[in-house]
């Protein structure tokens, strides 16, 4: 059995993993699933990047948890790759899901377009969510986009400003990068070059960049193996 820690992108909270949840409860393992402060149920809770990076630390060392392969989707990866450091033998393997990865010093904005996210932040102090329409081409029905948009708060910007701090090299952590190539078939610079190390594996998925609500058995299949091994 292993035992995942499960943590969702931007503006979404543990709700999001239900279907992969079960499924991968299914197949015997133990499964947390991680809201991050200031989001859904939490969202009252001011956050900034170190928040979210505790957020994780303290679900896998409240519940002693080991032979832990931490899931981390969008820009959850960026607090996940720092978490991952910091629980040390207790981690299995760091599965990046479309993901952003941290780069020390530079923050979840750093590294792409993201000039109209940092006017809203600075203007509102959050990252809003986006609306239905931004959903389209992503392998996504109706009902599954209106269920994303109905259930998705703003993000608290300080996230997605602050620099992340890492202690080590990414590289050296067990990991598996799942692409999804209907967001883009090449990975960001940062993760090709990551994918150099013989630590790191991709995968891809013939899918748009929120692959738990649109394969969520696909994605369960993935992550089982992943745990598992050949």
């Amino acid at each position: 059995m292993t035992h995942f820690v499960l943590v969702a992108g931007t503006w979404l909270g543990a709700w999001a993993w239900d279907e992969v949840a079960g499924e991968l409860r299914a197949a015997g393992h133990d499964v947390h699933a991680v809201t991050l402060s200031g989001l859904a149920e939490k969202q009252e809770r001011p956050a900034g990047q170190e928040t979210h990076v505790q957020d994780i630390v303290d679900e896998v060392e409240r519940l002693d948890l080991r032979d832990v392969v931490l899931v981390a989707h969008s820009y959850a990866g960026v607090p996940a790759g720092q978490a991952a450091e910091r629980i040390g033998d207790r981690l299995a393997r760091v599965v990046f899901v479309d993901a952003m990865v941290p780069v020390d010093g530079e923050s979840a904005l750093s590294g792409w377009p993201s000039e109209p996210v940092r006017e809203a932040i600075a203007a509102s102090g959050f990252w809003p969510p986006l609306t239905a329409p931004d959903y389209a081409g992503q392998d996504l029905t109706d009902e599954q986009i209106a269920r994303i948009v109905n259930g998705s708060t703003p993000h608290p910007g300080a996230t997605a400003t602050e620099p992340a701090v890492l202690r080590g090299d990414l590289g050296e952590l067990p990991a598996t990068y799942i692409k999804c190539l209907r967001d883009g078939d090449e990975p960001m610079p940062v993760v090709a070059e990551l994918l150099k190390s013989d630590r790191w594996e991709l995968i891809e998925m013939d899918t748009g960049h929120w692959p738990m609500f649109s394969r969520p058995r696909e994605m369960a299949r993935i992550l089982h193996e992943s745990a598992t091994g050949p």
